[in-house]
């Protein structure tokens, strides 16, 4: 059995937790803040203020809908610039009133039409590309479904980046991926192992410090797990002078593609 395609499937099931019910689930006291000043609010983005244990912290993240009329209000949770430029400003909020950020990212990738393209797309998520990485407070980014291209890369810029056991991480889907390879779609699921798209995948590459367990957990106890970890981590990083966590996170990326590294185990 290929593992990857399994992967994308349980990624993608319905009953899937969404990025607003982690939310709910993660924090208490949210209130949910709106619009990027610039154009619209994107329902794609949720993002607000909380707490964490009692910490007060900024979550943002990219909701996909839980029924079909909520869906397609939240485009799927692809997101438009207006998405994308709403979670910097909430971030650069954070960063005035000293709030950590957490990132939720769900997402095929983001909104490819021709509206989204007139907006400036790419210049939006390259501009929470070059952001996240000079943010002064602690970011944790957390996948927990699909984790699709810049789509996801640009709320997962962070000092710590972790995954969900059934969660996938991934420049392009499956899907296209066969579709540009091979030109045939019954190649998705090859294309799935090709990609290395799995948690396990991303642990191994050291793309991600930490694998979230989900095998004979409800969602109640994987949510006490998570809130429970962010909170202790986020104290971590909040200790250190600043200067050193960004160049701790500046260094995480530029390791990338230098080998293989072996981070923490399945938790």
């Amino acid at each position: 059995m290929n593992d990857a395609i399994e992967r994308v499937k349980a990624a993608r099931a319905k009953g899937r937790l969404t990025g607003k019910q982690v939310i709910d689930a993660i924090t208490t006291d949210f209130f949910e803040l709106h619009g990027d000043r610039r154009f619209a609010d994107d329902s794609a983005v949720v993002g607000g203020i909380g707490r964490l244990c009692g910490l007060p912290v900024t979550v943002i993240a990219l909701e996909k809908g839980q029924d079909t009329k909520d869906k397609v209000h939240r485009n799927f949770g692809s997101a438009n610039p207006e998405g994308y430029r709403k979670a910097l400003r909430l971030m650069q909020q954070a960063e005035k009133f000293g709030r950590p950020v957490v990132c939720i990212v769900d997402t095929a990738g983001a909104f490819c039409g021709i509206g989204a393209e007139e907006r400036g797309q790419g210049q939006a998520i390259a501009e929470n590309l070059m952001e996240m990485m000079v943010l002064k407070v602690p970011i944790i980014s957390v996948l927990i479904g699909e984790g699709g291209s810049g789509g996801a890369l640009a709320l997962a810029v962070a000092d710590r980046v972790w995954m969900m056991e059934q969660a996938i991480y991934s420049v392009i889907s499956p899907e296209g991926c066969a579709s540009i390879l091979w030109k045939d779609a019954k190649k998705v699921a090859e294309a799935a192992a090709c990609l290395k798209l799995t948690a396990a995948d991303m642990l191994r590459f050291g793309v991600v410090e930490r694998v979230l367990a989900e095998a004979g957990q409800s969602a109640e106890e994987q949510m006490e797990t998570l809130r429970d970890s962010l909170h202790g981590t986020l104290q971590e990083l909040s200790a250190l002078d600043a200067a050193v966590r960004l160049e701790q996170r500046y260094q995480r990326f530029r390791k990338f593609g230098q080998g293989e590294t072996v981070c923490q185990e399945l938790s």
